[in-house]
């Protein structure tokens, strides 16, 4: 029976680029930490030469995806760390964390931009400049295109290493292309009509915008800081997996799963024919775990095996003792 399976040497084959990956990783979020310092300092200068309130907002918004990529930076390379004495289920969770601290830092801002809206709404703050709005309006279309860029390119590798804080970095840009869109926009409008109460607006729109994204964000990371399961669609699929199988085994129970940044982590028990070596169980056990790693990367996965109790009339296994009895 161990001839059926694969050995620990022949799952080397499954074992992801880690490094590769963790490079990849990084040089992706160096380029979000850079794009965003550069679109920081220039909505920054062209709100307070305008008196734009909606640019200064999306500075601000601009400003929190900064410290945001940079957090998601340093996250990538914390959570890249091997597993050590301390930490011996690996550094997953900092990709999670990070996730949690983004969505409060998007929140504030939020809070910041609706303040000072209000307060432009009301009368207070300097009135807008339109001789300067062209250069605003250049601003966020500049902003616009290379958000898109940064955050697809984000986006790609974040599916690719199944990263959540760059694909949280991803979403956050996402979401800065949309709003910047939507100011760009007003400004226009601004600049045709006059009419300058439409600024205070179009930042009370992107205020909104950034609370749907951080209530994601937050629902998401909590749910991996929490040992939530794996998502049901995933559940499914381990299940079909394990169940290709069935005629190795009796039954499997106590599945258990859950997610650390990119690691998976899944165990279950398996209850196999009791006249098996326990070379055999080994090598079934690998053999699951083989199959398991080639569809979902970077899991880690724990097989318990037990010997059955006889049950014969359950059992679907290839057991030399069930088919005597026949």
């Amino acid at each position: 029976m161990s001839g059926l399976f694969r050995t620990a040497a022949s799952r080397k084959e499954v074992i992801p680029d880690t490094i590769g990956m963790n490079r990849l990783k990084e040089s992706t979020a160096r380029l979000s930490v850079a794009s965003n310092t550069f679109l920081v300092i220039a909505k920054l200068a062209i709100g307070i030469a305008t008196g734009s309130v909606s640019i200064i907002s999306e500075a601000i918004h601009s400003g929190i995806d900064l410290i945001a990529a940079m957090i998601a930076f340093v996250s990538v390379r914390q959570s890249a760390k091997p597993a050590d004495d301390e930490h011996t289920f690996g550094h997953g969770k900092f990709e999670s964390m990070s996730g949690l601290i983004e969505a409060i830092l998007i929140f504030v801002a939020a809070g910041l931009i609706i303040w000072e809206s209000v307060r432009k709404i009301f009368g207070h703050g300097e009135e807008i400049s339109l001789e300067l709005i062209y250069i605003g309006i250049l601003v966020m279309a500049v902003s616009s295109v290379l958000n898109w860029y940064v955050s697809s390119r984000l986006m790609a590798v974040a599916k690719k290493t199944e990263s959540i804080a760059l694909e949280s970095d991803a979403w956050h840009l996402r979401t800065d292309v949309y709003t910047s869109l939507g100011i760009f926009t007003g400004l226009i409008l601004i600049r045709l009509t006059g009419v300058t109460i439409l600024d205070p607006i179009c930042a009370l729109f992107v205020a909104a915008m950034i609370i749907r994204a951080a209530y994601d964000l937050t629902r998401r990371s909590l749910a991996d800081l929490m040992d939530q399961s794996l998502p049901a669609e995933d559940e499914q699929r381990i299940r079909q997996i394990i169940c290709e199988h069935h005629s190795q085994y009796v039954n499997f129970h106590a599945l258990r799963t859950r997610r650390s940044g990119p690691e998976r982590f899944i165990d279950l028990h398996v209850c196999v024919p009791k006249h098996l070596s326990v070379q055999e169980s080994h090598d079934f056990a690998d053999h699951i775990e083989h199959d398991l790693g080639v569809e979902f990367p970077r899991s880690n996965v724990t097989v318990h095996i037990e010997p059955c109790t006889d049950e014969c009339e359950h059992c679907t296994s290839v057991c030399t003792i069930r088919m005597n009895r026949k």
